[in-house]
């Protein structure tokens, strides 16, 4: 019945747009490289030691707990306080465990016994109970007054010591470190508690799915407070994305707000990462072994010897974390570095003339410094590039003034280098080294091992390429490629014309070589200007290495920068790079950035359709079917026009003063677009997809009520059609009052659950009756002809004295149809609630604050009122006609003020309802 409503070709755009939803939703879920990640294993059992809190503290926060890590001899020696190390708190995200701290802590005592506790961290941990607190906002201030609380505790387990610090170091995994960043809000709170704040995955721009008003306004204060006191923050912040893998918390909303990037907040993508160079998901960033080992390296070198704590200076901590997490120059970290090194000592002294030069060093027994004079290269090149595939952490390469054949003191040029997967290198442009006078790079002298270095002169255009991307709209039919036919070692692929978030490319290397014996590496690194978030491909040549292209950020508009593709290439191969675009990545950006506004596209679509019954069950008597009306009104130029016009007006100072003296809040197309999210033709994309999933959610529902009915009808057999349609039934009071009474003493989303279960068997039960009738009607046609002809005669009875015909019970069927499609909405945005109800029963009989209460005081009653309701006693209504116009500017409500805030969807489903139930009034 439901599909016979739908034409061919509707069916087939509905496939269509279901296969183009899942291609996007694959991208997102499954198109990413593989787990790189290796995985960090305890060396001894993990032990949690469970710090007892002061007796009011523990009663005012029954559900949470702070606890000490620790590992084997460690553990038991610190089970007796006072402690004395340096203390690191880590708070778990969105029903994370306290014991996820295992991974870091346990890399953190290896490299304290490697240096015999010199220095040690203790790793403390809170339980937050696994609170769902990226669903349900109502307790992220609670946890963030617990946290205040831990870090005073914390420190006084310390008193008395001799290097007692002063304050803790923060690691956040996902909503934990936003609840670090609230910290600095609480109105009692001393920012000097603090010394470091490390997030991990955490959506620091605006919560992923805004499921409630306590969310948005929670990340409203801890936005705005670090914004408007920017230049009083001094807590140096390191934010670390997971990259394409994480599709829980995409990476372009871990990237601390724009205006508060004072000296001392980084943000980075950990595909980025020096020795990380991985993508990782949303868990595996808390275990991933190469990321943990580059923050506990970090930390060790944050220590000031004298104070044996983290260090206060700003602007070490700033270097240490550029050094470990932005650019490692495959040098151990040193404060203050000696740019001029001694050059002395018993070793050869080799000239090279020569623009190109390569050295294979095997048992070399002395050491050797290659000289390379500048003053001939600097007439025909501009630039020099020298790689080594030595890897370990001595100076290697270093610029001499005024200098013939040897120089005992040289200018340590290995800061300047660039640590990659297989090799170290560095670039260096002539002209901004005038006084010097060669270029010495150094070999040890080796036993047994292997290494190449590689040095070249060349000009900067020979090597900086230009390769415009393709168009959007070319759908992969049309491709863009260079050929490298020269044989350098470094070139610059020049991506232009890429910086927005919707345009995602396949880049194919093709790289052919001639008289390689050897197995040869390449490294392919995106690199993006604006943001740090680049990420390396390591192909072996020769070979055909495919480069997923897609940014994470949108280029700012002030930003002239150009993407660029690094190529670390062999002197004897050529290359071939390919572009083109990839539709299916464009699809996966579309669902990865928008995809959590699709609700309010979805309910969208059902209200055009719902207010499209309403009026032809006015104009008509009878209400068409929920698909066909689905077709017939849910149509994007019903909405879009309208939310383009008036975001339009917003740009005139006149209208935006009228649109705030009538208090309506921001339009969410300009936060969007104030995220850099702007999509060309997004919306439109949304509402087909929403429309599509509003179809087959009707599907949905109607084959389930015709199962549950024919379950019904297996168990018990119901009575006939009713004889009396009574608007206000027996029960109605109790069950209405039940309910309210329910939602305000426990959880109003538990009362709305209610509701729709109730709302469910009515039409289950009416379902099950047309389905007897219409049995008995083909049993004895006679005996159906004369009750129809008994029905017909009724009709001109009232209303509420009517016995219900088998056409009106179709028409209430499909009027009713569809407002379970708009319920289970309802009920689905307030789940995550629930849940958190649910889950914290043992400690809180009722939810405090509950963010469906207000709703479940409106929708109990209404709902009670339309589970008795049917299309012959409304249709006759004076209140009808205004109430099928009503979905139309609700609809484009929910797209206007609902995409990036969900929680103000269910607010504008419920007034379409109310009037529906006063229909059976007035």
């Amino acid at each position: 019945m439901f599909l016979h409503s739908v034409n061919l070709w509707n069916l087939a755009f509905y496939a269509l747009m279901v296969f183009m939803a899942t291609v996007g939703l694959w991208d997102v879920f499954f198109g990413f490289e593989e787990n790189k990640c290796s995985m960090s294993y305890m060396f001894e059992y993990p032990e949690y030691q469970k710090i007892e809190l002061p007796k009011k503290l523990a009663k005012r926060y029954p559900a949470y707990e702070l606890y000490l890590y620790g590992e084997g001899s460690y553990a038991e020696e610190h089970k007796v306080l006072p402690l004395t190390g340096i203390p690191v708190l880590f708070l778990p995200g969105n029903a994370g465990s306290y014991k996820q701290v295992r991974s870091i802590g346990s890399i953190a005592l290896r490299k304290a016994e490697d240096i015999d506790f010199k220095y040690h961290f203790d790793f403390f941990s809170v339980n937050f109970n696994e609170e769902l607190v990226a669903l349900y906002g109502g307790s992220l201030q609670k946890q963030t007054k617990f946290v205040h609380e831990c870090i005073k505790t914390i420190l006084k387990l310390y008193k008395g010591q001799e290097f007692a610090p002063k304050s803790v170091a923060i690691i956040g995994h996902s909503m934990g470190g936003l609840v670090a960043r609230a910290l600095l809000t609480l109105k009692n709170f001393k920012q000097d508690l603090i010394n470091l704040l490390i997030t991990q995955a955490t959506p620091h721009v605006a919560p992923v799915m805004p499921l409630d008003r306590f969310i948005t306004d929670f990340y409203m204060t801890v936005n705005n407070y670090w914004i408007l006191n920017a230049r009083h923050i001094n807590l140096t912040t390191l934010s670390v994305a997971g990259g394409f893998r994480d599709y829980q918390v995409r990476s372009g909303l871990t990237f601390l707000p724009k205006l508060s990037h004072h000296t001392s907040a980084l943000s980075v993508v950990s595909s980025a990462v020096p020795k990380t160079w991985v993508s990782t998901d949303h868990l595996s960033i808390v275990w991933c072994k190469q990321l943990q080992l580059t923050t506990i390296r970090a930390f060790f070198d944050l220590i000031d010897a004298d104070t044996k704590q983290i260090t206060q200076n700003p602007k070490k901590k700033l270097s240490v974390l550029n050094h470990h997490f932005i650019r490692h120059p495959a040098k151990h970290f040193e404060e203050n570095p000696s740019i001029i090194s001694d050059l002395t000592g018993t070793s050869m002294w080799v000239p090279v003339k020569v623009s190109k030069w390569t050295y294979v060093a095997y048992n070399e027994s002395d050491k050797i410094y290659f000289t390379f004079p500048l003053a001939n290269h600097r007439k025909i090149y501009t630039h020099v590039y020298c790689q080594s595939t030595m890897l370990d952490t001595n100076s290697w390469i270093f610029g001499c003034i005024n200098s013939t054949s040897m120089c005992r003191q040289g200018v340590d040029l290995s800061w300047k280098a660039e640590l990659l997967p297989t090799i170290k290198s560095l670039t260096l442009r002539l002209q901004d080294y005038p006084s010097l006078s060669h270029l010495v790079v150094y070999v040890p002298s080796i036993h047994g091992s292997k290494f190449v270095v590689d040095c070249e002169f060349f000009k900067k255009e020979t090597r900086s390429i230009q390769l415009p991307v393709t168009h959007l709209f070319s759908f992969g039919l049309s491709s863009r490629k260079v050929i490298l036919n020269t044989s350098g070692l470094f070139y610059n692929i020049e991506l232009l014309n890429f910086g927005q978030i919707y345009q995602a490319f396949k880049i194919n290397v093709v790289s052919k070589c001639s008289g390689v014996k050897e197995e040869i590496t390449s490294i392919y690194k995106l690199h993006i200007p604006w943001s740090y978030e680049d990420s390396l491909t390591i192909a072996q040549v020769p070979s055909s290495t495919e480069i997923s292209v897609k940014l994470h950020i949108a280029q700012p508009e002030n930003d002239s920068h150009v993407a660029l593709l690094k190529m670390y290439t062999s002197s004897d191969c050529q290359y071939e790079v390919t572009v083109k675009t990839s539709f299916s990545q464009i699809l996966g950006q579309v669902v990865r950035f928008h995809g959590g506004a699709l609700p309010a596209y979805v309910i969208s679509s059902i209200l055009l359709a719902y207010g499209g019954q309403l009026y032809s069950l006015f104009s008509t008597g009878h209400c068409l079917e929920y698909a066909a009306m689905l077709d017939k009104e849910a149509k994007p130029y019903k909405v879009d026009p309208f939310v383009i016009m008036v975001k339009f007006l917003l740009g005139y100072k006149w209208f935006k003063e009228f649109w705030d003296m009538l208090l309506l809040p921001e339009l969410d197309a300009i936060v969007l677009t104030s995220q850099s999210m702007c999509f060309p033709l997004v919306s439109l994309i949304l509402f087909l997809f929403g429309t599509c999933t509003a179809y087959w959610g009707g599907l949905l529902s109607s084959t389930s009520v015709r199962l549950l009915s024919s379950l019904w009808l297996t168990l018990k057999r119901p009575s006939e059609l009713p004889k009396d349609m009574k608007i206000i039934s027996p029960d109605w009071p109790i069950l209405t009052v039940i309910l309210i009474i329910v939602s305000w003493t426990t959880c109003g989303a538990f009362a709305i659950l209610l509701t729709y279960l109730y709302y469910v068997f009515k039409i289950v039960h009416l379902q099950a009756s047309l389905t007897t009738f219409k049995n008995s009607q083909t049993v004895n046609p006679k005996h159906s002809r004369r009750s129809e002809k008994k029905s017909s005669h009724h009709k001109d009875s009232t209303v509420h004295h009517l016995r219900l015909s088998a056409s009106d019970a179709e028409d209430s069927l499909r009027m009713h149809s569809t407002v379970i499609n708009l319920l289970t909405w309802i009920v689905l945005l307030s789940m995550p609630s629930l849940i958190y109800w649910l889950k914290n029963l043992r400690y809180y009989f009722k939810l405090n604050p509950d963010p469906c209460k207000p709703l479940a005081f409106i929708l109990i009653p209404t709902m009670a009122v339309l589970g008795n309701t049917y299309t012959a006693s409304i249709k006759s209504s004076k209140l009808l006609k205004t109430t099928s116009q009503f979905p139309l500017p609700l609809a484009v409500g929910v797209i206007a003020f609902g995409s990036a805030h969900l929680y103000r969807v269910p607010c504008f489903v419920f007034i379409p309802l109310l009037l529906h139930a006063l229909c059976n009034f007035m």
